[in-house]
């Protein structure tokens, strides 16, 4: 049986990035477990591909998750000039359509410097500002983001990976966890190929699995999980340039994870509209709604045993649900949320879906949709669970303060190590 001294389960950009300080910072043998046949191939390139300035994140609420997002731009940039990756500065136009969001605008212009960023890149504009910009648009308001950029998190995960392998990083593909059992001073972890290794220190950092990994080492029992699904429309070639750069809207719902409609741009140059959050069973169902019968009839058992089933006697939750399924099953009532900003689209705009992606948010033991990210520590372990969106933008930076904590719980002793570094560790944490 191998043996390692740090086995971080789960391949994405989190995942990966983690192990990168790692190795980076220790003489320490570590690997990635990854039930796919390579890193990234679920949410890390299923999303946006925006690299959000962290203008929208409340900093009494989100404050860790929006220092991550702003001090991982610059490590972003840098990373895709020295990679030759396309970086594309498009910048965002975050759009209110009556006076009450307009005031929620109001708030953004005080949380983005409270959350690093300079006055200079962002303004406030008007409605006659942003149709003289974007003729296109109509709003009654809008905040202009000069600093967004697109790029394909994917591809930056895989060369992060080329990194993190250079450092000594052993990556396991093709191994689904399937138990684990903890020992004294070591976990050993058994996978569905009946392959097993054992591990000093385990981080589970698997997305929208990371919550039945935690259950698997006796911790969280208390939450549950549901999966949502954001589905896109790609604007036909003709319509490619309707709007230059990536719109968003107020979202009417903070309290749920019901994304507001976009309209993006993509880092190859397509526009796309979108999304909704449909409920499906899995991370992993991007087209129907039931997915197999095993993992559908599990899921719907955790719904009505679990926390989550409070919120079916939500009132408010329940008519949102019903109104993201609609706009699955119907291009046109998709295409009608964008339209209260973006009159002049059609739904013949669009004749091709774009790439969906799943989200997967975590709900408390009474029964709310938890707000920000959840680290654990268990036996030899380290679970990160709950991490959303901007997640992608801030996984360097928060795979760094990640590393930190584990040095302040004492989780790595090991030797250290100097080796050239793409970016620099003490700096950012």
């Amino acid at each position: 049986m191998e043996k390692y001294d740090i086995a971080i389960i789960g391949g994405g950009l989190l995942g990966t990035s983690i192990s990168y300080w790692i190795s980076n910072l220790y003489d320490a043998k570590v690997a990635v477990i990854e039930k796919e046949s390579d890193v990234g191939m679920h949410t890390s390139s299923r999303n946006t591909g925006v690299v959000h300035s962290p203008f929208y994140l409340n900093p009494n609420k989100k404050g860790k998750l929006a220092r991550a997002a702003f001090l991982s731009h610059e490590m972003w940039e840098t990373f895709a000039k020295k990679k030759g990756l396309p970086w594309n500065m498009v910048g965002t136009m975050e759009i209110a359509l009556d006076e009450a969001q307009h005031k929620i605008l109001e708030k953004y212009m005080d949380w983005g410097p409270r959350n690093g960023m300079s006055e200079k890149n962002m303004e406030l504009l008007n409605s006659s500002d942003v149709a003289q910009r974007e003729p296109n648009i109509r709003c009654h308001s809008a905040i202009h983001c000069k600093t967004d950029a697109v790029v394909d998190y994917g591809e930056f995960t895989r060369k992060l990976k080329e990194e993190s392998q250079r450092n000594g990083t052993k990556f396991l593909f093709n191994r689904q966890l399937e138990s684990v059992e903890n020992l004294d001073d070591a976990t050993i972890l058994a996978f569905q190929n009946k392959e097993k290794i054992s591990s000093k220190i385990v981080i589970n950092c698997a997305g929208g699995y990371s919550l039945d990994v935690a259950k698997k080492f006796g911790l969280a029992n208390d939450y549950s999980s549901l999966h949502f699904r954001g589905e896109y429309w790609i604007a036909n070639a003709e319509y490619t340039n309707l709007v230059k750069t990536n719109v968003y809207s107020v979202p009417k719902y903070p309290d749920f994870p019901f994304l507001d409609p976009h309209w993006i741009i993509r880092s190859d140059g397509k526009s796309e509209v979108g999304p909704n959050a449909v409920p499906v069973p899995s991370p992993e169902t991007y087209s129907g709604y039931v997915g197999d019968i095993e993992t559908f009839i599990s899921k719907l058992t955790e719904i009505v045993t679990g926390s989550t089933r409070k919120l079916l006697l939500n009132a408010d939750f329940m008519n949102l649900v019903a109104k993201e399924w609609l706009s699955s099953l119907s291009k046109t009532v998709m295409i009608e949320r964008i339209q209260e900003f973006m009159p002049k689209v059609k739904p013949e705009f669009f004749s091709e879906r774009g790439t969906a992606g799943i989200r997967t948010p975590i709900i408390t033991p009474e029964g709310n949709f938890l707000p920000d990210v959840l680290e654990l520590v268990g036996p030899n372990s380290y679970h990160i669970l709950n991490y959303n969106s901007p997640g992608a933008t801030g996984a360097p930076a928060y795979s760094a303060f990640v590393v930190r904590s584990m040095q302040e719980k004492g989780l790595l002793q090991y030797k250290t190590q100097k080796t050239d570094s793409i970016w620099d560790f003490e700096t950012i944490i």
